[in-house]
């Protein structure tokens, strides 16, 4: 799945081709993605100026003076900025038309959405899929002190903890397990027995981790490409994600994997401790 670091390449592929743009027709194949397409979308968006581009989590926002669109790229979703006159292939779903090019999403599993927030409806921020959300690691209130004291009485593993999305939201498996292994913290420890020290060491890793991702082009596993077409290569520097049984590429031993809800996590349980 598309993490925080791919949502942000993505925002900024597209933001120069959409910002300050007229909308000039929208397309939609089928019913919709994970959720039906929302109705009279063309009529919502056509003629309409893209304002700015933003990003809520995974959750990429086009705003407009009315509303908002929320763009999710789901488990294998991407967008990419063409020429008209392409013809979409079987798993293009969605095309945003805005000026001499298209905004053209494709997601050959649908998990993905594309979803429309009304301004009559209050800030963005208020949407079902965004109100629950923990702060941003890439802004300042994230910070240690925060995310010690809203870990005082959650006892579940530290990697449960980031992913959940209530605290940190955008640090998903792959950036989870990279953060941890850089502020050398087992990835199983209590999240209220960490201590403010400490997690002045991981709010600093995943700044650090998400921030060369991004600079990086985020992580082409599976199907993600960027907004161009490439691929990006964060995954050429994992420390510890997908090396079960690599040497740790600090101290040599055995890179360890191991199940937390249903999710890989990766370790050494050298530097990890």
């Amino acid at each position: 799945m598309p993490e925080l670091p791919e949502v942000e390449v993505t925002r900024r592929g597209v933001a120069p081709h959409l910002e300050g743009q007229i909308v000039v027709g929208v397309v939609t194949r089928h019913a919709g993605l994970r959720w039906p397409f929302p109705p009279e979308l063309a009529q919502l968006l056509s003629g309409k100026l893209i304002r700015s581009t933003g990003r809520r989590g995974k959750y990429l926002l086009i705003n407009f003076d009315h509303g908002t669109l929320i763009v999710h790229l789901g488990m294998s979703g991407h967008l990419r900025i063409l020429p008209p006159g392409i013809a979409p292939q079987k798993h293009d779903h969605f095309d945003l038309l805005v000026g001499s090019q298209v905004m053209r999403m494709t997601d050959p599993r649908r998990f993905g959405a594309v979803l429309w927030h009304d301004a009559l409806d209050g800030s963005v921020e208020e949407h079902m899929l965004l109100r629950s959300l923990g702060l941003e690691p890439l802004e300042d209130k994230f910070s240690a002190l925060e995310l010690w004291r809203q870990t005082r009485k959650r006892s579940a593993p530290i990697k449960q903890v980031l992913l959940a999305g209530d605290i940190v939201v955008g640090v998903g498996n792959i950036y989870a397990s990279e953060s941890l292994f850089k502020a050398r913290i087992n990835p199983k420890t209590p999240a209220n027995k960490i201590s403010l020290a400490r997690y002045e060491r991981l709010v600093d890793a995943i700044r650090e981790t998400l921030a060369a991702a991004i600079e990086q082009g985020g992580s082409s596993l599976r199907d993600f490409i960027a907004v161009n077409g490439q691929s990006g290569y964060f995954q050429q520097s994992y420390f510890v994600y997908n090396r079960t049984g690599l040497d740790c590429r600090i101290c040599a031993a055995p890179i360890r994997q191991i199940k937390q809800g249903q999710r890989s996590t990766f370790y050494c349980v050298n530097c990890q401790r």
